[in-house]
């Protein structure tokens, strides 16, 4: 379990990372934008995050593996 504003963290530099690389380097990019608001839409519905799982793992951010 993570606090939210974690998930939040990543997921906002995620998407405003691929949004630069998507814009700079490649369009392609813009599918790892598009990736991450899926992975948020579905979250939302079945409170499963997977970043939320390899963070846990990890133990990094005060999360706890469940």
């Amino acid at each position: 379990m993570c606090d939210d504003k974690i998930i939040r963290r990543f997921a906002g530099t995620f998407v405003l990372l691929s949004l630069v690389l998507g814009w700079w380097v490649h369009p392609a990019w813009f599918l790892f934008t598009a990736f991450v608001g899926m992975n948020l839409l579905q979250s939302s519905f079945t409170a499963f995050c997977p970043l939320e799982r390899i963070l846990g793992r990890l133990g990094l951010a005060g999360c706890r593996a469940r």
